[in-house]
């Protein structure tokens, strides 16, 4: 099979499509024809060989954790799927013809792969930070880097709780923000006074982009234990807890498929990309200025 992998830690000129062995589903897990892939910031963080202990590797490594696909083989003591369902999930090395995962859902009815793809990682993070976080129904969450995947996510989770977000983002994603329910400003000079203008007091704080406003958060919060970040390592020194562990991604799946459901959730795909062109992919997703995900289809 075609897989994308990579011999050296660096930039994305590291990543190749090579020739490879196909995975076999192990006990526990299932085996699919992968028809698209998650594009995620940590498939490029681990390529670059930062450090985040929860995803350890040795190289050579594939790529990807995401994925949506056919099922075309069952891990012994599996139960409740079979070949041929459509399912989205984690595992790993999922930029590639066919992958293993660990974690699964059915795919809700009429959903393409390509959103399917987006959904497994971004959703298991939001509800991650929205718990560690604290915030609660009636309050007032501030989130900064609010228009890409884990944002969009963050965003239309929270309306559902009841919870009132306010989200920054580039000038030409305001009305997409307000499409997801919150409270749009742009970020950049002044950002943390525009803040204030639209709420007098915030509760807690997201950072999603590692732009650099762990401070004003903190400032703007007052509190340091109400900020949390996935993208800037150096929150900790600031007092700030950043959140690169995953937790428990069955949840989110079965969490994913009820929200889809009830049409609570919907993230666009920004743009997609054939498995030879994964390393645009990872130089676009490093740019930010995202809206929505971006995918690897197969």
């Amino acid at each position: 099979m075609k897989k994308v992998s990579f011999a050296e830690f660096g930039g994305p000129e590291v990543l190749e499509l090579v020739d490879a062995e196909e995975p076999h589903a192990g006990p526990g897990q299932v085996r699919i024809a992968v028809r698209a892939a998650g594009v995620n910031p940590v498939d490029w963080r681990i390529r670059e060989g930062q450090v985040l202990g929860a995803h350890p590797i040795e190289l050579p490594s594939g790529v990807g954790l995401d994925a949506a696909g056919v099922v075309d083989e069952v891990g012994e003591g599996v139960e409740g799927v079979e070949v041929g369902d459509q399912v989205f999930g984690e595992g790993s090395s999922t930029y590639a013809e066919y992958a293993v995962l660990w974690a699964w859902a059915r795919m809700p009815d009429g959903l393409p792969f390509e959103e399917a793809a987006g959904y497994p990682s971004v959703v298991e993070t939001a509800l991650r930070v929205l718990r560690e976080v604290g915030v609660q129904r009636g309050q007032t969450l501030l989130v900064s880097g609010a228009a890409g995947g884990v944002g969009s996510a963050v965003l239309q989770i929270a309306r559902d709780r009841g919870i009132r977000v306010i989200g920054t983002a580039g000038a030409a994603n305001q009305d997409y923000l307000r499409s997801l329910g919150a409270t749009a400003t742009t970020y950049g000079d002044g950002w943390g006074e525009r803040v204030r203008q639209l709420a007098p007091h915030i509760d807690a704080a997201l950072d999603l982009a590692g732009s650099g406003v762990i401070r004003e958060l903190v400032d703007l919060t007052g509190d340091p234990g109400k900020v949390v970040s996935i993208a800037d390592l150096g929150a900790p020194a600031l007092g700030v807890r950043f959140s690169g562990a995953a937790g428990s991604m069955p949840d989110a799946l079965t969490a994913a498929v009820d929200l889809i459901t009830r049409d609570k959730l919907h993230i666009p795909v920004a743009k997609s990309y054939p498995l030879a062109d994964a390393a645009t992919a990872h130089t676009d997703s490093r740019s930010g200025h995202t809206r929505g995900r971006r995918v690897i289809t197969i």
